[in-house]
Order: C-alpha cells, then structure tokens, then sequence
C-alpha cells in the first residue's frame, strides 16, 4: 500500500508539473548501431550525457527513445527520434503535443558542417542550413523559432562526399577530445532550462 501510494503521489507531482517548467531536448540522428559513433548522430551523444549525468534511462517508446530527468525543478524530457534524421519532425511534434510543452521550451541539439569540429552555437532561430534533420522540423511545425544547439563537426571532406562525411565516425584526434566537447554542450542544456535562451548564449557561446 504505501509503495502503491508514493507511486500515485510521484505520477500526480509530474502532472502538475506547470507547463513553463517542462522541456523538450531533442537530440537529432538516427537510430541503429551501424550509425551510433557518426558525425550526424552527435544530438543523440548529448542527450545521453545529459540523462546518464541526471540518472535518467531512455525507454524506447512512439517515435523515439525518451528519458525524463529533474534539474533544478525543471522537468526535462530528452528525446532521440528513431523516424530518421529526415523525418525528425514527425517525433518532435507528437512530443511537443504529448508532453504540453512550450515551443519557446523546445531545443534541438544537430551536428553542422559549417562550425569547426567541437565548436558549440546556441540560437533561437534561423534557417534548415540544408540539414535535413531541421528542414523536417521545420516543416512540421511551419515554423524556424525554435532554440538550436549547433555542434560542430568541420568540414573536412572532398566534392561530393559529405554525406559520406557526416555518417562516417570520429577522427582519432576528435575522439580524444569528445568528452569534453560533449560535456560542455550539456551546460546549454541546464542553461536553457533554467536561466533562458538569451543568458545561455551570451554565457556559453563558443566556449
């Protein structure tokens, strides 16, 4: 009875969980191990550092992988679409809709050729960029006002070969230094959720 209880009583906290302390964290790739250690897949590598720091477990469910972590009051909700990079939108809006979150609480961690390997680039809007994980999003939700965690993967590779560049793995020398990389972009995450969009760019941006 009593464990029935303080099942009960943590289901009804989460209910009424306001709906401005809820965030949605997407971390963008795709699913399968053949694609686990790419350059595409490093949203999925974020997410992960973040809810194994918060002690939060993925349970793959519709659309996706998702964990729900608590910090500082805030319930965040960290998702890994599993619909492909390129129908990434799909999942985010069913999430958005599922959970009542915000789309000012949204945030959408991607890998981006246009940075140097490493470099973090928080915005609140902007252009696909020709990523076909934001160009979905942003046709599903008919909109480009959405927070963006850019990470940068570099853009070392021939004419016509980047797609093979992004789906390919980490340099030796890029592997040494993910750790920290990826550490560093879960700080976003704690700002974003917690002092805002504005202060976490001005605060993090391009460290």
């Amino acid at each position: 009875m009593f464990f029935r209880s303080l099942f009960g009583r943590k289901k009804e906290e989460e209910q009424n969980i306001p709906i401005e302390m809820k965030y949605l964290i997407v971390g963008l790739g795709n699913p399968g191990a053949k694609y686990e250690n790419t350059r595409h897949n490093i949203g999925f590598k974020v997410v992960e550092a973040f809810a194994e720091e918060r002690k939060a477990v993925f349970e793959t469910i519709k659309l996706g992988d998702v964990a729900k972590a608590k910090w500082k009051g805030r319930q965040v909700i960290l998702l890994k679409p599993s619909t492909f990079m390129n129908l990434s939108g799909k999942a985010v809006n069913y999430y958005l809709q599922k959970e009542k979150i915000l789309p000012e609480n949204l945030l959408v961690i991607t890998d981006d050729l246009a940075l140097p390997f490493g470099k973090l680039r928080m915005k609140g809007k902007g252009s696909d960029g020709g990523h076909n994980g934001l160009k979905d999003i942003q046709a599903v939700l008919n909109t480009t006002q959405y927070a963006r965690l850019r990470f940068g993967v570099g853009s070392e590779f021939k004419t016509g070969q980047q797609v093979d560049y992004v789906l390919g793995e980490w340099s030796a020398d890029e592997a040494k230094q993910m750790e920290e990389r990826i550490k560093t972009a879960t700080e976003f995450i704690k700002g974003f959720t917690t002092i805002g969009l504005n202060q976490t760019m001005s605060n993090w941006n391009n460290k």
